[in-house]
């Protein structure tokens, strides 16, 4: 089986405390149902991970952190400005998933290293716009940008995204915009769907948009319930929430 060098000891190394070995043990559950998924699959490049911290607090990013983790996701803005914020100090990539708003952008592009939920002409818009300002202020890199198509019969009508038929102009309209990345193509399997049907036609979209814009090789797919289906087809970023955070905390 083909290993992903997650260390047998990280529990050992998850910071003393039982919210740090509560996290140790569900991630690494995770990442074995992710080696066996890639092994399954008989694929040799394993996925990247993208623990999605919503709702849940910083200090468990920092717990993630020590436990090796690198790349999370966060659904909100505003949340996930304070995040950034607060775990400067954290040697961390931030991935905003959510429908972001045009006038977001500005906020977004501060600690964003990648926004996966483009889906229409103005917010690509907004982003050059902020992109620009914040590369004139603080010199960060280009952006990576992921266009979400829309895998249910009606676009947008349940789970979000492009319609497949808007992919190749929303891809034209970023790979031409100075300070961004075309990266590729984000999806949600659509609730109640076989989740393999769903995969395998985001990887048919993916390969027609490679068939232009060869670089655009990622494919962000893949949640706790169906991430064996996603890696089955093809997927290089996974988002991962519940099954390594848990329930969301209780509001007040």
């Amino acid at each position: 089986m083909t290993s992903l060098g997650y260390d047998n000891d990280q529990r050992q190394d998850s910071g003393g405390d039982a919210r740090s070995a509560e996290l140790a043990d569900r991630l690494g559950l995770v990442r074995r149902r992710i080696e066996a998924a890639v092994h399954a699959a008989g694929r040799t490049d394993p996925p990247k991970l993208i623990v999605v911290t919503k709702f849940h607090p910083a200090a468990d990013v920092r717990r993630l952190v020590a436990l090796g983790v690198t790349d999370v996701g966060e659904n909100r803005d505003q949340e996930a400005a304070s995040k950034s914020v607060e775990l400067a100090d954290v040697d961390v990539r931030w991935h905003f998933i959510g429908q972001l708003q045009s006038n977001k952008a500005k906020s977004v592009v501060k600690y964003a290293h990648s926004v996966q939920s483009i889906d229409r002409p103005q917010v690509v818009d907004a982003l050059v716009k902020a992109i620009a300002r914040e590369k004139g202020a603080t010199g960060r890199s280009d952006l990576d940008c992921f266009i979400q198509v829309s895998l249910d019969d009606d676009a947008g009508a349940h789970r979000g995204g492009a319609d497949p038929s808007d992919v190749e102009v929303l891809a034209e309209k970023i790979e031409s915009a100075d300070g961004l990345r075309l990266s590729g193509l984000m999806a949600v399997a659509p609730l109640g769907a076989d989740p393999n049907a769903a995969f395998e036609k985001l990887a048919g979209i993916s390969e027609a948009l490679r068939a232009v814009h060869p670089a655009a090789t990622g494919i962000s797919a893949g949640m706790s319930q169906d991430l064996e289906a996603a890696v089955t087809f093809g997927a290089t970023h996974l988002r991962i929430g519940s099954d390594i955070l848990g329930s969301r905390p209780a509001v007040g």
